[in-house]
């Protein structure tokens, strides 16, 4: 029996299989919503701020 766990997005009960292809998503729209909400900035991992400065790779740094 596939194991079975809740939908992140809207904790509908998801069984870990080839039926569910979003998985751990219940269904493709509670996976854009979940992806809407990294995109926005509305989740996030906790870090260290990074500045613009930091964003930008600097060739001569890496020799």
């Amino acid at each position: 029996m596939p194991a079975k766990a809740a939908c992140p997005t809207c904790k509908r009960p998801v069984e870990w299989s080839p039926a569910f292809p979003y998985r751990p998503f219940c269904s493709e729209r509670c996976k854009l919503v979940d992806l809407g909400a990294w995109a926005s900035g509305a989740q996030a991992i906790p870090g260290d701020q990074v500045t613009e400065d930091e964003l930008v790779d600097d060739p001569d740094e890496h020799r």
